[in-house]
């Protein structure tokens, strides 16, 4: 019960946050600089700019688990092969 409320909730703010970019980005560039519609959005560099860090942050983030396992993984083959030549 618990995580199809979860998954709906999730759904529910990713259905938003479409909805919400893709009528920045494609719809408001359409609609007159001073209607009251434009309070709702920050200026549209940042339509560019707030992906970009997105990605970089996630790519990132990927790069550091990625390097940690890799690290760790060569640790515990070097004490292995230490191990043997020991025995």
């Amino acid at each position: 019960m618990l995580d199809k409320l979860v998954g709906l909730s999730m759904l529910l703010v990713a259905t938003t946050v479409f909805f919400y970019y893709t009528v920045w980005t494609i719809l408001m560039p359409f609609v007159d600089d001073d209607h009251s519609l434009h309070s709702f959005f920050p200026p549209r560099v940042w339509a560019i700019r707030i992906p970009v860090i997105l990605i970089l942050l996630g790519i990132a983030v990927v790069g550091s688990f990625l390097s940690t396992v890799m690290i760790r993984s060569n640790r515990k083959k070097a004490l292995k092969t230490k191990q043997a030549k020991s025995s």
